[in-house]
């Protein structure tokens, strides 16, 4: 792999915060003996986490800022074990902000489409973070979270959405109501941005026709900030991440 010494840099001061703030990882790279890295294999180096040492660090172990700069928590499912509870700072926030809205605007969407949000809300951090990328993108946001299949459908006439983000599964039961109800020449979509389930090219291709539009595919976890680190470019050939 290849790491700059910006990089080398900004992976030493936050060993230090982790160090000092004494936290799970710090915990952890104390355990190991790191304090710092000066190369690309030192970085390798580093000791891995494994999901249920994040589980463990439940509910704030891996909190590592000062508790008076944390502005929100985020966290995964707990589907399969104890959630994974991850604390923002405000810094925290805008920096997935900027990251989403360079993925909207490498799948070509401006300020000027009408971005209709369907995955949900709250502790989970797919609408917001749709949300936070496009406000910072200066988009018109249609804030509709989950399910309300008719409601969806409404708005995304009535407001004359262009870009629908969503799940796959989602997207592709939206697709079939347009077709259903015969409202498709009723419906402005140019662009789909989907996340957080699994889908293959068969499943792509048939939403792409049934609804005439191009599919972006993004990426993100809880861990890492949320969707938005990560989307794929009209080339359709794997991801491109904001490695800085």
């Amino acid at each position: 792999m290849q790491i700059s010494s910006n990089q080398i840099a900004q992976v030493n001061q936050q060993i230090q915060a982790l160090l000092n703030a004494n936290n799970f990882y710090g915990k952890k790279l104390k355990e190991a003996g790191v304090s710092s890295i000066q190369s690309a294999e030192d970085f390798e180096n580093l000791p891995f986490s494994e999901k249920n040492d994040l589980r463990n660090a439940y509910p704030l172990g891996l909190m590592t800022a000062p508790e008076e700069k944390i502005v929100r928590i985020h966290s995964s499912s707990g589907t399969t074990g104890l959630p994974v509870i991850i604390p923002y700072t405000a810094k925290d926030v805008d920096d997935w902000a900027i990251m989403f809205k360079r993925c909207y605007e490498l799948a070509g969407i401006t300020n000027m489409d009408r971005i209709q949000i369907t995955p949900g809300y709250g502790l989970w951090t797919a609408g917001i973070g749709f949300q936070n990328g496009a406000e910072k993108l200066g988009a018109m946001v249609i804030p509709m979270g989950p399910g309300n299949t008719d409601k969806q459908l409404q708005m995304m006439q009535d407001m004359k959405s262009t870009v629908l983000c969503s799940t796959s599964s989602y997207e592709l039961l939206l697709a079939e109501e347009i077709e259903k109800r015969g409202i498709k020449d009723k419906i402005c979509l140019k662009k789909g941005v989907i996340g957080s389930e699994r889908w293959g090219e068969r499943m792509r291709k048939r939403i792409s026709e049934e609804l005439g539009i191009e599919l972006y595919d993004i990426y993100g976890l809880t861990e890492i900030y949320g969707p938005g680190i990560g989307i794929s470019c009209k080339y359709d050939n794997g991801m491109h991440y904001w490695d800085d």
